[in-house]
């Protein structure tokens, strides 16, 4: 059986290709979308298990993506992590009143994304 599906939404192409592989090497199936303004429409016909979601993107920031994502029937189950360099604990708090299932920061390890991504799936 194929493993869950992970879309990674990330602009940095260092931080995507760390996440890709990670995932990849673990057996997760991948998506990417480099662009906050299409992961709604993205996500809604691929339905990822889960986003793998950066703050800081083009057009539409992770907070406004997430909310969007919880706010829609289509979309509302797919488990949310938001991953950022944004470490306040009240950049933490707006994710998850965004509606984000967890919130890691970056630079994180392997170890602690598999550990965020085994948790909610």
């Amino acid at each position: 059986m194929a493993k869950n599906l992970i879309m990674i939404v990330e602009d940095s192409a260092t931080d995507m290709r760390f996440a890709r592989s990670v995932c990849e090497e673990n057996g997760f199936r991948v998506v990417t979308e480099t662009d906050g303004e299409k992961v709604f429409e993205h996500a809604k016909k691929e339905q990822p298990d889960l986003i793998l979601l950066d703050v800081i993107l083009p057009n539409k920031n992770g907070f406004q993506v997430c909310r969007q994502l919880k706010n829609d029937d289509e979309t509302k189950d797919i488990k949310v992590i938001i991953v950022s360099s944004k470490d306040q604990p009240s950049d933490k708090f707006w994710g998850m009143k965004q509606g984000a299932d967890e919130y890691i920061t970056k630079p994180y390890g392997e170890d602690a994304l598999l550990d965020a991504i085994e948790k909610l799936l």
